[in-house]
């Protein structure tokens, strides 16, 4: 007899931030080899014609959940009147903003502006509140924005799950400096989701070192261990682009997971380990 398969969500993030990235998430969509992306708002491409290139993807079968990717971080820049603290009139390096979050240095009410205005704008683009929301460098986690992200959500999108970090037991290692502070950071961030009566993802998966020395076809089986039915892997498929190089540090390691996720080795590794992409057409991208 065979057993049922982990269903799982693999999603892209950063859709909006240069059309090469865009393009490749589209194109793995139709291809059944990712199951959601999230979206970024305050970015240069992301333009009536690339949402609707990615809704259209989406036409007949619901083939992918479409989350909104709350920015926060240099070199965007906000889109709502009044936010501080800037820099050339950018938000923060993630360093610095990090920094301010941990000092408590930040403006609540502000947060919430710029939160709610980029929710208001994905409603705008897709005509519907997103099936769920995270944050661009997971600014959601942080100390005051925390707050704010989850408040603006329970507000705006209650039915939209929102992205913890934290990982499965048996993925932990202690020596992953990154995965272990976004487990420390998760824990908050899930209890406070829990009181507002928001969904998360029981698990979290796809942190690595983005250096050249980083072999994804031989990290990403490590993602599947121990996560459960309903656990996420974020990943960052893309096509390198002079827009891409403009923007962000993240540009060679694109082409690669992207060249996993269109390999035939990506679904045999899938069902080798007994684990499916979940259909999001059953329940409008929800989380189990």
């Amino acid at each position: 007899m065979t057993a049922t398969p982990r269903r799982i969500w693999l999603c892209a993030d950063d859709y909006g931030i240069a059309p090469g990235v865009n393009a490749a998430i589209r194109e793995l969509i139709m291809r059944g080899r990712l199951n959601a992306t999230s979206v970024m708002i305050p970015v240069p491409h992301l333009d009536q014609a690339e949402a609707e290139a990615l809704m259209q993807a989406n036409a007949g079968d619901t083939r992918a959940a479409i989350g909104l990717h709350v920015t926060l971080t240099a070199p965007f820049k906000p889109i709502s009147e009044g936010f501080a603290p800037l820099r050339q009139g950018a938000f923060l390096p993630h360093k610095d903003l990090m920094r301010s979050a941990m000092l408590r240095r930040l403006r609540p009410e502000r947060l919430a502006r710029e939160i709610a205005a980029q929710m208001r704008a994905f409603v705008d683009i897709f005509g519907r509140a997103p099936d769920f929301v995270d944050g661009h460098q997971h600014v959601q986690l942080l100390p005051q924005i925390r707050d704010a992200f989850l408040k603006v959500v329970a507000d705006m999108a209650p039915r939209a799950w929102v992205r913890q970090c934290g990982r499965a037991r048996a993925a932990r290692r202690l020596h992953h400096n990154k995965a272990l502070v976004l487990d420390i950071l998760s824990i908050g961030f899930r209890g406070k989701a829990e009181r507002l009566g928001l969904a998360t993802n029981p698990a979290f998966a796809g942190a690595y070192a983005f250096t050249a020395a980083a072999n994804f076809p031989d990290i990403f089986p490590r993602f599947l261990t121990g996560l459960p039915d309903g656990g996420l892997i974020m990943c960052h498929p893309g096509f390198v682009d002079d827009a891409l190089k403009r923007l962000d540090p993240l540009t060679t390691l694109r082409e690669s997971e992207f060249a996993f996720f269109n390999s035939e080795a990506f679904p045999r590794l899938l069902a080798e380990r007994g684990v499916a992409l979940a259909n999001p057409s059953g329940g409008g991208g929800k989380a189990p």
